[in-house]
């Protein structure tokens, strides 16, 4: 029977025999656990970055965009018609089953100024469908109400970034701004967002209503005009069938034959933004497996170094063999010596791992996330490595001839 409390204690003993080998031997298994590590925090941090960005615009988005316009045979891009409405945005609440919530937008950049304050900001005409639609809570205030659209109130919410450039530590509500010479009450403060998928701030913003928009401050091409339209799913799964079902209203409320293109697009921005994040779940695994070649590394020196101590070690392995060691106590031995080497080293690196990743947030300013998972991956892993790396020499040790083992000098 294989007596392992010994052959523990030997492995142990041997180890802390060869301090400076034995130290050098775990560097590549500390490198390699903590390259793991470090790469799955960026990896997961950036992961979670994007999918915070992306409930930040909100879920089940589909946005409508005007279609194009071709002058001397040229193209130009979606958005370059005037093709909406605000009646579209209605009758797409009202007809469209698949449809939760659909808001008209109109918009573009304008300075607005408070006391002897200036901000440019984006500035958006739209309803109170928009805060559904985008998921978006007011932090103080009220939202628009029917009656401030219908008569084309003189009344705004602000972003948080635009209330810290223009009110600094005041209350903005109640208090009265200036849209290009045009005084807005400030009736609401929204919820802080952070930036969006593709980096803009989405707290540098003014909603206004949309009839005020196009009555007082941007104009329209014909009355009721709109530049697009985001609508709400009521799911995830209704989204193809969103899709469809605008396509159909608004063709025949465009009057469009059979034969004749679409005047608008409809994109599905849930879609778009799943991609973005199944695109960073990859650069993880990429990263994460990039980082396991150093603990590949890390085993074959191991492997080498277990290799060396059999070869130093061949007079003491004949002399256990010929008091009475058995072949799997030899085998157990060197095996003992690799996986604990190899678990040391995994120790030290999931320090090195934790340490690297603060390191990088607090100096690079990335995102990064260390997860239980990657800890308990890459430790795993390193003992693995200590197996697999550990077993050649053990076996051959334990195939040793006692008698020409004990003729090595």
């Amino acid at each position: 029977m294989i007596n392992v409390p010994s052959t523990v204690k030997i492995a142990f003993e041997a180890i802390r025999v060869n301090k400076m080998r034995s130290s050098l031997t775990m560097l590549g298994i500390i490198i390699g656990v903590g390259s793991v590590i470090t790469m799955l925090a960026v990896g997961t941090g950036a992961r979670e970055r994007i999918a915070e960005q992306i409930s930040s615009m909100g879920s089940n988005l589909l946005i409508v965009l005007p279609g194009s316009t071709s002058s001397g045979g040229i193209r130009m891009g979606a958005g370059s018609q005037a093709t909406l409405s605000i009646g579209d945005a209605q009758a797409m609440a009202k007809e469209s089953p698949a449809v939760a919530y659909a808001a008209p937008m109109l918009g573009g950049v304008a300075q607005v100024v408070y006391g002897n304050q200036n901000w440019s900001t984006g500035v958006s005409g739209t309803t109170r469908a928009f805060l559904f639609v985008r998921d978006w809570q007011l932090a103080s205030g009220r939202p628009f109400m029917d009656d401030d659209v219908r008569n084309a109130s003189k009344v705004c919410l602000m972003g948080q970034t635009v209330v810290d450039n223009l009110f600094g530590g005041l209350d903005p509500i109640g208090q009265v701004v200036r849209i290009k010479k045009v005084p807005f009450t400030v009736i609401g403060v929204l919820e802080t967002k952070g930036q969006s998928p593709n980096g803009q701030d989405q707290d540098d913003t003014i909603l206004i209503p949309v009839t005020t928009a196009q009555k007082k401050i941007f104009g329209t091409a014909f009355p009721g005009m709109v530049r697009v339209i985001m609508v709400k799913a009521k799911s995830a799964d209704d989204l193809p069938r969103a899709e469809r079902q605008i396509a159909d209203l608004l063709r025949q409320r465009h009057h469009l034959g059979q034969r004749q293109e679409d005047d608008f697009s409809v994109r599905n921005l849930t879609q778009m933004m799943q991609a973005a994040e199944q695109s960073t779940k990859i650069m993880t695994l990429l990263l994460g497996a990039v980082a396991s070649v150093s603990l590949l590394v890390g085993g074959i020196g191991i492997m080498n170094i277990m290799l060396v101590s059999v070869t130093e070690r061949t007079r003491e392995i004949g002399i256990r063999m010929a008091i009475g060691a058995k072949t799997w106590d030899i085998r157990l031995q060197f095996i003992i010596e690799a996986v604990t080497l190899s678990l040391i080293g995994g120790v030290f690196g999931i320090m090195l791992g934790v340490g690297g990743s603060m390191l990088l947030a607090s100096i690079a300013e990335w995102n990064t996330s260390v997860s239980l998972f990657s800890i308990v991956l890459a430790f795993g892993f390193s003992g693995l490595i200590g197996v697999f790396f550990g077993f050649y020499p053990a076996y051959k040790a334990s195939l040793l001839d006692p008698i020409e083992a004990l003729r090595r000098e």
